[in-house]
């Protein structure tokens, strides 16, 4: 069933069912007026449907209707009907003429037909548009129960007693030197992330300030890991803030940037993670350097980034967009996300 989605299979059957009852009705042209003029009808009046329908379904529906523009919708389907009617009754006039003894139909009858001609395709297309991303959104729903339902069992599996692990870390604590400030902070960032990972990741989505507290705690531990000859830059702007995002998504993408981050000795190894929003939509940008012998790609800990890309489809499909440069020394990741 994907594949006959994929293929554009319904669209297909949709035209072949259209113009073959179309001809099966109008074979009065062809005894009358011969097989040009009903070429010409057949042609003209499912080329006329055709650029009605799919101005209505790729233009109109996505610009006005889904964005809630009632009045421009409407009048734009009225326009549009008119002018099928009033395109169609010009040709209408020229088939009638063409067939000897006909009794021409005035030009009320003419429109008459033709917008009721023009209603009727319309409404069926838009109820079969329906019906079909009825039926993607019901899989797609069905997919994510799934995938929900594998992850939770995944993550149940992998857990461990969260309360032996933080009296440990609270026992380390304690045990190292008052004075050993760094070690101390380090461990108290590491219980921070964990803590978030283990009691505050349940919620399909979570306040963005958390997300970014865990961002910049993970941060904080790469940069006591790496010397000097690394450079590491994190930004976020003040607009990033008072809206929801799912949680442990751009992770993926930071962790990436660290594991592959170049390992020069004659110059800087750079990691830049910047965030911002304008308006409705939030952009993640993390861009390393990185070694020309390898790749940020699925050849080298891709795993992560395949998982969080199939995330995103299923989180934030037609909301999202996500662009990855990898270039011979530098590899750069791009997400935005539009919120609603």
């Amino acid at each position: 069933m994907h594949n006959f989605w994929k293929y554009r299979v319904d669209h297909v059957l949709f035209w072949v069912a259209t113009v073959g009852f179309h001809m099966y009705t109008r074979m009065d042209l062809f005894y009358t007026a011969g097989w040009e003029a009903l070429a010409s009808e057949i042609v003209i009046r499912n080329g006329l449907l055709a650029v009605m329908i799919y101005t209505h379904l790729l233009f109109l529906v996505p610009r006005f209707a889904q964005r809630q523009k009632i009045f421009l919708y409407a009048g734009s389907v009225i326009a549009l009907i008119i002018g099928y009617a009033l395109i169609k009754n010009i040709h209408g006039v020229y088939v009638f003429k063409s067939m000897p003894g006909a009794v021409e139909k005035s030009i009320l009858d003419h429109t008459y037909y033709n917008i009721s001609i023009g209603i009727f395709y319309l409404a069926f297309s838009v109820a079969l548009y329906l019906s079909k991303e009825w039926y993607i959104q019901r899989k797609r729903i069905q997919q994510i129960e799934v995938e929900k339902l594998n992850t939770e069992l995944e993550y149940l599996k992998s857990q461990i007693n969260p309360h032996f692990v933080f009296n440990s870390i609270n026992t380390i604590y304690f045990q190292i030197d008052k004075q050993n400030v760094t070690a101390r902070e380090t461990l108290s960032r590491f219980s921070e992330m964990l803590r978030y990972q283990l009691y505050e990741c349940n919620g399909k989505e979570i306040p963005i300030e958390k997300e970014l507290t865990y961002l910049q705690n993970y941060v904080a531990l790469q940069r006591v890991r790496k010397d000097d000859n690394y450079k590491i830059t994190f930004e976020c702007n003040d607009t990033v803030r008072d809206f929801t995002i799912a949680p442990l998504l751009m992770i993926a993408f930071v962790e990436n940037a660290f594991k592959h981050v170049s390992n020069y000795t004659d110059r800087d190894n750079e990691i830049t993670i910047r965030l911002n929003k304008v308006d409705t939509l939030f952009v993640l940008n993390v861009v390393n350097t990185k070694d020309k012998i390898q790749s940020n790609g699925k050849d080298t800990g891709g795993i992560g980034l395949k998982n969080v890309k199939r995330r995103l489809d299923l989180l934030y499909n037609g909301r999202h967009t996500l662009t990855i440069h990898d270039q011979p020394d530098i590899y750069s990741v791009e997400l935005h996300i539009r919120k609603v």
